[in-house]
């Protein structure tokens, strides 16, 4: 059974966001809010059929292919920095944290597109309003989940938190695939809820101090064809980037 996201209008997003810690846009409405055609968003969607495998999988699966990029947003300054490794501690992340994972870079052609830089300026925008103005360090991802082996896990960790201020996961495409549940609990009690996103650029956004979540396992309809879900997933976290300490 497939419960429907539990969306909102963009102009309820701040008090979805202050009242449960988390909340759904349809796509026209996540237009809307990024001041961006939708269309424009739909045209990034081609970019993910160039993703280089994840070699950093701790559970020897082959499903997962991504790239990576980090950016600094300070109002309407969208300031994309150089190619870092992504770093997560193991308290956010049992399964990958404490590793330093250096994926491929972000194409060049999405980095300068429009509507990229427009939708990371308009969702930090959603973050000052939420924790006061100042600059976002951003981490984008753009992953492909596919069924190469039979299953592909877009959550390998389980249900996480991680480790930032504000996470936005996106669905970009879906095909041929069935599971991919989203569900979200809150971090301090059993409340949750769960829904399958299906709608290109459906987006949710989550406080990431007040809730965790996960999703399902995807399997193919079709065997014999396979299938794959597309999600970007950008993380806004304040005063800098997650890291190793230093000794």
């Amino acid at each position: 059974m497939k419960f429907s996201p539990p969306v909102v209008l963009s102009s309820q997003l701040l008090s979805a966001l202050r009242d449960d810690g988390h909340a759904v846009l349809a796509p026209r409405e996540v237009s809307d809010l990024v001041k961006t055609p939708l269309t424009a968003l739909l045209a990034l969607n081609p970019s993910w059929d160039d993703l280089p495998p994840d070699a950093y999988l701790r559970d020897g699966g082959r499903y997962r292919k991504r790239r990576h990029a980090c950016f600094v947003v300070n109002g309407e300054s969208v300031q994309p920095v150089p190619h870092r490794a992504h770093w997560q501690p193991v308290e956010y992340n049992a399964l990958h944290g404490g590793l330093e994972r250096w994926f491929d870079a972000m194409q060049p052609e999405v980095l300068n597109d429009a509507a990229w830089k427009l939708m990371l300026r308009y969702l930090a925008a959603v973050c000052s309003q939420l924790k006061g103005v100042q600059p976002w360090f951003v981490e984008a991802h753009q992953f492909r989940i596919d069924t190469t082996d039979g299953i592909g896990r877009p959550t390998p960790e389980g249900a996480h938190r991680d480790g930032v201020d504000f996470v936005v996961v996106a669905l970009v495409s879906r095909e041929g695939v069935k599971g991919g549940e989203t569900r979200v609990f809150d971090a301090d009690g059993p409340d949750g809820i769960r829904f399958t996103m299906t709608e290109p650029w459906t987006l949710l956004m989550l406080d990431d101090a007040r809730v965790i979540h996960e999703t399902t396992p995807i399997q193919p309809v079709n065997p014999q064809r396979g299938g794959h879900r597309d999600t970007l997933v950008v993380t806004f976290r304040a005063g800098g980037f997650q890291g190793p300490e230093v000794v």
